[in-house]
């Protein structure tokens, strides 16, 4: 049976939909000659935005992938979203599954995926939900747990958010971070491809994974990407994905060097330190937002007022360049010290702790 923590970095590719049984068996054998993937993965249900399109071609394709293993003796990887496709995988010898965005983001529909493989052992890898949701995430994940599935894994795939940006769904890396903090023990591989949704990104967000510890990668590969039936975009030839995987550097985890150990001991001190002296003027600013709230009070003005709000945004943003911090942090920063003083001057004005607020 696989592992998924059997070999770091974990590489999974194959292409986004298995269209042909011509298709799918010339990617798999042009992946297996590179000699960098670990795992093929492809698409046979596909959970598409609007009717009309592409959704997979079914249980027809899974014998292909039987092939591919006899052929090739790579393991092999499929999307489940339902009880029965759970029951199809198994009945066709799928070796590892995996749950999509769109699921994950339903608990009632990863509920009856769990029922499904109650009694069952095989590795499954949970995306995250399409929103930016750790707690969702996370109970996806114990709710796999709880019927008895023992070798369990993550995937990053980013998050749709509003907004306009070159990368098809936000990574939002700290949400990712925060999973592994909460679950440790369980391997994280990035979906480059599904964050970037063109392959003019897949390096820069692959590297960015690796360099955050991740344990591997699962991206999209075809035979002949511009043909492709669904995301043809985001998708590489197998040369280019085996070209990908070795361009990317994999640090180790830690080292116990000791002048690196004295280095990082010192340096980690400032930072507590600083990270005090920040706490202690924060903590002082919104004593000072108290005050201002106490004097809206008596004035009976209200607490929002937007054009000092814009000023302090302008005024601060304006010198990201010299500090050394990009807008968007700083932009953030300001946001959550905003909505905490609001919420301070909320308190004064209505005579409530400030705790009552959150």
């Amino acid at each position: 049976m696989v592992n998924l923590k059997s070999k770091k970095p974990l590489i999974i590719s194959g292409p986004c939909s298995a269209e042909t049984e011509e298709q799918t068996l010339a990617t798999c054998r042009a992946l297996a000659t590179t000699g960098v993937v670990d795992m093929f993965r492809a698409g046979i249900w596909k959970p598409r935005t609007r009717p009309g399109t592409f959704e997979g071609i079914g249980e027809k394709g899974l014998p292909w992938l039987q092939q591919v293993k006899q052929e090739t003796g790579l393991p092999v990887a499929i999307e489940v979203a339902t009880s029965r496709h759970v029951e199809l995988a198994l009945k066709y010898g799928i070796d590892v599954l995996w749950i999509g965005a769109r699921t994950t983001v339903n608990p009632f529909s990863v509920q009856d995926i769990a029922d499904a493989l109650r009694g069952v052992q095989i590795p499954v890898l949970i995306k995250n939900p399409m929103n930016p949701d750790v707690d969702l995430w996370q109970g996806a994940v114990q709710r796999i747990q709880a019927v008895g599935i023992q070798d369990i894994g993550l995937i990053h795939r980013g998050f749709s958010v509003f907004g306009s940006s070159v990368l098809r769904n936000n990574p939002m890396w700290h949400i990712a971070i925060e999973m592994r903090r909460r679950m440790p023990d369980l391997p994280i591989l990035c979906d480059p491809s599904h964050i970037c949704g063109n392959r003019k990104y897949l390096h820069e967000v692959a590297q960015r994974s690796a360099d955050l510890n991740y344990d591997g990668l699962i991206i999209e590969s075809h035979i002949n990407p511009d043909k492709a039936w669904s995301d043809a975009a985001q998708q590489l030839t197998p040369d280019a994905l085996a070209d990908l995987v070795r361009s990317i550097e994999w640090r180790k985890e830690n080292t116990d060097n000791p002048e690196y150990v004295r280095a990082l001991e010192q340096l980690r001190g400032q930072i507590d330190q600083l990270d005090a002296e920040l706490l202690g003027i924060l903590s002082r600013r919104m004593s000072v937002s108290d005050r201002i709230g106490q004097v809206k009070k008596e004035n009976n003005v209200a607490i929002l007022q937007t054009d000092r709000w814009s000023d302090i945004l302008e005024r601060v943003t304006s010198q990201a360049q010299k500090l050394n911090l990009s807008e968007d942090f700083l932009i953030k920063i300001l946001d959550a010290i905003h909505v905490e003083s609001i919420n301070h001057q909320n308190a004064v004005i209505h005579g409530r702790r400030t705790t009552d607020m959150n």
